[in-house]
């Protein structure tokens, strides 16, 4: 089911929502330049579970509005702040990959009367700052790449090519990712600037301070590469034990041999995790 959710005067964000029964619904949040569709096979399971699932599309994101202007992690919080009232939800297990990550410590943090539990799939501890040089090395890992010349099989190919156990739908989900053009080419869904301005939240705002703030079960679901030997993973944990040490009520559940997008690579495997987490809340609330 698809739900267009107004949240401020000129913007709405779309939802891809399963109904349950059960007491504890999911919110799922991407990551940057991806969309609520990478989340369905996820999604499907959680469902399957009894819960009720929004996978939201961030602004600019997906099928949500494309504003001029409010990319950055505040304004997420807010914009998600503002669906969950419009949809009537006041407890549930938020779970954000990547960049959603960020946005969803900050929205645990600021807002605990949300949030029942949190989960952090291969992000939410990124540093920039930290873990890149400078600045300029930090926006050339994640500029995005032209699409110039690119056609909707050619992209397809490629994801197949470099995702080889994802699933078609998986492999659908994030051609999906990119808009197709009346001349069937293919561009962004945001400008140069509204990714930059995501970048500079990144970088400016990371979620280390808001970890305190945390009173929730949370979930830390990283990546281990494949192909990385024992010290790459050691140095790994390592690291996001150290950043996440302020996170009080935090487990960690690795993923070895993985890629970034461990829920289109993995999507039971996560689900199962996320269905874990849940099942150690107590049962308040209603599903919708």
């Amino acid at each position: 089911m698809d739900l267009s959710v107004p949240v401020t005067d000129d913007v709405k964000l779309h939802f891809r929502h399963r109904p349950g029964t059960a007491s504890l619904p999911f919110l799922l949040v991407h990551g940057m330049a991806s969309s609520a569709r990478l989340w369905d096979e996820v999604a499907d399971h959680l469902a399957a579970a009894g819960h009720a699932v929004y996978a939201v599309d961030l602004r600019g994101h997906g099928d949500s509005d494309t504003p001029e202007a409010g990319y950055d992690i505040p304004t997420a919080v807010a914009d998600l702040v503002a669906a969950s009232a419009a949809l009537g939800l006041d407890r549930v297990v938020v779970a954000g990959h990547s960049w959603g990550g960020n946005i969803s410590v900050r929205l645990t943090a600021e807002h605990p009367e949300l949030v029942a539990a949190l989960a952090l799939v291969d992000g939410g501890w990124l540093e920039p700052a930290k873990a890149f040089p400078s600045w300029d090395a930090f926006v050339g890992a994640l500029r995005p790449a032209s699409l110039e010349g690119a056609t909707v099989q050619s992209v397809r190919d490629y994801f197949r090519a470099i995702h080889p156990d994802w699933s078609p739908a998986a492999i659908e989900a994030a051609v999906d990712t990119m808009r197709v053009n009346a001349d069937g080419s293919l561009s962004r869904r945001m400008s140069t600037e509204q990714h930059m301005s995501i970048l500079h939240s990144i970088w400016n705002e990371p979620p280390r301070p808001w970890y305190a703030a945390i009173d929730v079960p949370t979930l830390l679901m990283p990546a281990i590469p494949k192909g990385a030997d024992a010290k790459w993973a050691d140095r790994i944990r390592s690291r996001i034990r150290e950043t996440t040490a302020d996170l009080r009520h935090a487990t960690m559940r690795e993923y070895l041999d993985s890629e970034h997008d461990l829920h289109a690579q993995h999507p039971r495997r996560v689900a199962d995790d996320l269905l874990e987490l849940a099942r150690g809340l107590s049962p308040v609330g209603s599903a919708r």
